[in-house]
């Protein structure tokens, strides 16, 4: 309520008095008493008000379409000559052109309300972008009729979407191969693969009768054993830059969506084949951040479209200090927890690559390739990435930048250490650098 209105109809009455003018006290009777009873009005106006919204689905893919109905009730035994509401929306998910939730109808309605009437407000929306994003809550306004007095409340507690990443397939390619992603010779012996033959021995006490090579034994007489190549099917440990800084802003949000796409793909072509796959990020999950920082009110009546707006809100600060990590492990829901990990990661102000690297290197396996997507040109990250081969550690590195000139300035100190570079320029690239990873030995 305005109470310089009240102060100055108080002011007006005394002079009223002081000079004897019936009329004009009248007439600030009368305002008072409208300013009293709008006021009484529109609060039980605004209490007596409920909001429920649900969605179609929860759980989208990019190009799905979802459906949002917001059920607008009076409860109240009054009629309520006006409500606006508005259904809230993240701005981060209006950003960009497009948008990564297109919105195809208006997500703002007014209307009246008969004692005990229902209204509904539907609208849809495109998905173009993986996600994680708050739907709601609802803003409510009302007031009286002479715009005296508004009140606003926030109802219908938010609901979560989740949009998960593209997959690129391996079109053409046998995902059944016998040479997985990661594939890769160790110094030091972790196990045989009786796949491939290195050469015959003679015959040891203990051999089990499927190592005994036969043709060896019927030619010579003796009994002779399959020597297998020490090999070690590792799989692979998917590192990626997810900071902030690392993108330019001229890129985004391709650049920052194409390494989340790259990494899905890949964590998808691992796991098909079988093999273990691990994720590492200095990204922030949205879960975590909405958890913390977002809104968890009740249904409140707020005097001002600012503070109702306010608490609408959730927090977009972004800090993540600890990296995003899920266990390098042959599982059959590892892929699972990738692909809903990677559509809730988002750009994060926290550690550097450099950082993730020390922070979390003791445990990264080091019988797993390790696969860093990084976005440009960093000294540190350079020299983490190095220091991981010189430990041991198998490291493939996939530049993603668009000019070959600088994929060529950055991978160059790499290829000198001794790390295999990939160029991920765009989507299209994706399905080589796979194949190329698949082939490998």
């Amino acid at each position: 309520m305005n109470w310089k209105w009240i102060i100055a109809a108080l002011a007006i009455l005394a002079a009223s008095f002081l000079i004897q003018s019936d009329l004009l006290a009248y007439a600030m009777y009368t305002l008072l008493t409208i300013i009293v009873v709008s006021r009484f009005l529109t609060n039980r106006w605004v209490n007596a008000l409920q909001a429920e919204r649900s969605c179609s689905k929860l759980v989208a893919n990019i190009n799905d379409h979802v459906g949002v109905s917001l059920d607008l009730v009076n409860t109240g035994a009054l009629p309520i000559p006006w409500v606006l509401l508005e259904d809230a929306l993240p701005e981060r998910a209006l950003l960009y052109d497009p948008p990564s939730l297109d919105v195809q109808d208006s997500r703002v309605k007014l209307t009246m309300l008969k004692p005990n009437q229902n209204k509904r407000l539907q609208y849809s929306f495109i998905c173009n972008r993986r996600g994680y994003y708050q739907l709601g809550p609802t803003i409510l306004e009302t007031g009286d009729l002479f715009g005296l007095h508004r009140r606003y409340q926030i109802a219908a507690a938010p609901q979560f979407l989740t949009v998960y990443p593209r997959i690129v397939p391996l079109e053409g390619y046998d995902l059944a191969s016998r040479r997985p992603i990661g594939e890769i010779k160790m110094t030091h012996r972790l196990f045989e693969d009786p796949t491939r033959i290195a050469g015959v021995r003679a015959y040891q006490h203990g051999d089990p009768l499927n190592r005994i090579h036969w043709r060896a034994t019927a030619r010579t007489g003796q009994l002779h054993s399959k020597i297998y190549e020490a090999s070690s099917v590792a799989g692979v440990t998917i590192m990626m830059e997810f900071r902030r800084e690392a993108y330019p802003r001229d890129g985004e949000p391709f650049r920052s969506e194409l390494a989340v796409t790259a990494a899905t793909s890949i964590a998808n072509a691992v796991q098909v084949m079988g093999q273990q796959i691990g994720f590492l990020t200095n990204g922030r999950d949205a879960a975590d951040r909405i958890r913390l920082e977002g809104w968890d009110g009740e249904p409140v009546a707020l005097e001002t479209r600012e503070a109702a707006r306010a608490a609408a809100e959730i927090d977009e600060k972004n800090d993540r200090l600890q990296p995003v990590q899920i266990p390098t492990r042959r599982d059959s829901e590892q892929f699972r927890r990738i692909h809903e990990t990677l559509a809730r990661v988002e750009l994060t102000d926290g550690l550097t690559f450099a950082q993730l690297v020390i922070e979390a290197q003791s445990r990264i396996p080091r019988d797993a390739t390790v696969l860093a997507i990084i976005p440009g040109d960093n000294d540190q990250t350079t020299i983490a990435l190095q220091n991981m081969a010189r430990r041991g550690f198998a490291v493939s590195v996939m530049v993603n930048a668009f000019d070959p000139l600088d994929y060529a300035r950055i991978s160059s100190p790499l290829i000198s250490a001794g790390i295999e570079t990939y160029h991920l320029r765009d989507e299209e690239s994706i399905v080589h650098v796979c194949r190329k990873q698949a082939v490998r030995l």
